[in-house]
């Protein structure tokens, strides 16, 4: 089933911009057009655009997005190549959930003691004597 480029923006929220970089850069390939000269996307593209979108929402670089994208496409001698890449890109990744779980410990301890100063404000409440 064919998808329109409007369709592709809203599905996996990403920019029309984004979807033409993507292609310019040689990570998004094979995209049709239509009689009318419009991107029209398949279902191997959305599940690429996808991918694509997981990896640099954790921060992956283009130039390894593509790295991985031309290695997939050499076909099956690279699944060595490619699983590491992305046990690195895990380990990054991990590294940054456990930083982003230090950050909210503090974040949370912090609320917590508002929560204590504001329960003892409620049950003494300081006075003003004029």
């Amino acid at each position: 089933m064919p998808y329109s480029m409007k369709y592709v923006v809203d599905y996996l929220n990403v920019t029309a911009n984004t979807l033409r970089y993507y292609e310019k850069e040689g990570i998004l390939k094979n995209i049709s057009r239509d009689s009318m000269g419009h991107r029209v996307y398949d279902e191997k593209n959305i599940e690429t655009l996808d991918f694509i979108r997981t990896l640099r929402l954790t921060g992956m670089p283009i130039s390894k997005i593509k790295e991985y994208l031309d290695l997939y496409e050499i076909g099956d001698d690279t699944i060595s190549q490619r699983k590491e890449m992305m046990m690195r890109h895990k380990l990054v990744v991990q590294n940054k959930i456990n930083e982003d779980l230090k950050h909210l410990e503090v974040i949370s301890y912090k609320v917590a003691m508002y929560e204590i100063i504001e329960k003892g404000y409620r049950q003494n409440p300081p006075r003003h004597d004029d």
